[in-house]
């Protein structure tokens, strides 16, 4: 699983769910509770999945109450996360981010219950920025809260999405292991 730094990065983010730790939420309760929240002020839902539900609340001035629901779920999910091997790789020897679709807080707890966060300078979540990956605009806040640039910045994901990402951000690329997830 070991991804090689190059010697010119001089500051590594990593994508947290699937990368470091693995969240233990149960993304249809998430998806349920969206939708009721979503339903309750009249938005049809009816064939969207939790993010295309998000985007549709982010359109619509409502994400606040759909962030509510899918942010306690993995608020949860963290407290009862699991540590994966990667994150005993994690770069010491220059800055560390974390650029994530999860929700900040949710991210915190999750470095803090496996002993992570000491060794992370920022958290960037789905709700510290204004856009979500795959927009490139947590993860430039994330580079730019490390004073990096974005050329000089690795990321470091386990989906497509964080490839797109990094691709629309101007910064390399390098799945944790083999390559995409697909769960």
């Amino acid at each position: 699983m070991t991804v090689t730094i190059p010697d010119d990065v001089e500051a590594v983010v990593y994508d947290l769910d699937g990368t470091l730790v693995r969240l233990a939420v149960d993304w249809d309760a998430a998806a349920a509770d969206a939708a009721a929240a979503l339903d309750g002020r009249g938005i049809d839902t009816d064939g969207m999945d939790l993010w295309r539900m998000l985007e549709r609340a982010d359109d619509l001035g409502h994400r606040d109450a759909i962030e509510d629901a899918i942010a306690a779920h993995e608020r949860e999910g963290a407290r009862r996360s699991e540590r994966l091997a990667f994150a005993d790789e994690m770069v010491t020897d220059r800055p560390v981010g974390i650029c994530s679709l999860n929700c900040e807080a949710a991210c915190r707890i999750a470095l803090d219950t496996h002993g992570l966060a000491e060794h992370v300078a920022c958290v960037v979540g789905r709700d510290t920025v204004a856009t979500f990956k795959p927009d490139p605009e947590s993860l430039l806040a994330a580079v730019e809260r490390l004073d990096a640039t974005p050329e000089r910045t690795l990321f470091i994901g386990d989906s497509e999405g964080d490839a797109e990402t990094a691709d629309r951000a101007g910064t390399r690329f390098s799945y944790v292991g083999d390559g995409p997830t697909t769960y």
